[in-house]
């Protein structure tokens, strides 16, 4: 640390003078002696996924380009965190746009997404769909029938606990079930197949 920033405020005036006058060196060891601490401080009040060196930097910048607007003779410490705490509200509002962006966006892009994928079925998708078929008919009709209104027709379990006098839990669970025997019937039907076969 360069020693004419403590042995009198003085002196430590003379260095923020100096500053305000474009003194570059003088910059520097403003810069240098207050570089960690405030560092430091802004790891610890960053938000989550901030950018902590970003809001240190911007602050410095911040901080140079204003060095006019300093009061000699008050504690630039205050006045420096207080320059980084407006940053780091800024990161802050940078997040939360950006947090509302993706939420705003995200759900729209992988509708479309699994649109498009579902329109057109890779090899591997068409040949579990018929694995699917076949396994179903395999299932007792009245399993068949909970699976067709649960997915196809998209009946609530309060509306099948309805039509068939169950609880929906033991309607969720027997579901549960079902969807289970189907993967693995499909996952037997494609380990049976030959490599290479489609």
């Amino acid at each position: 640390m360069d020693p004419t920033l403590h042995p009198s405020d003085e002196l430590v005036d003379d260095v923020y003078r100096r500053a305000q006058a474009g003194d570059m060196r003088a910059v520097e060891v403003v810069v240098g002696h207050y570089q960690r601490r405030l560092r430091a401080w802004v790891a610890a009040h960053c938000p989550i996924g901030g950018d902590a060196d970003e809001v240190a930097q911007r602050t410095f910048v911040a901080a140079i380009t204003r060095i006019a607007e300093f009061e000699i003779g008050t504690s630039f410490s205050a006045w420096l965190f207080t320059i980084a705490r407006y940053q780091l509200m800024t990161e802050a509002t940078r997040l939360r746009r950006l947090a509302d962006y993706h939420s705003r966006i995200a759900p729209d892009l992988l509708a479309r997404e699994l649109e498009r994928r579902s329109q057109q079925p890779d090899e591997q998708t068409l040949e579990r769909l018929q694995h699917l078929k076949g396994c179903l008919a395999a299932l007792g009709e009245s399993s068949r029938q909970l699976i067709e209104w649960r997915y196809a027709a998209e009946i609530s379990l309060e509306e099948m606990a309805a039509r068939t006098g169950r609880t929906s839990g033991a309607l969720k669970k027997q579901l549960w079930v079902l969807r289970r025997k189907l993967q693995e019937c499909i996952e037997d039907k494609l380990a049976a197949q030959p490599v290479g076969a489609s």
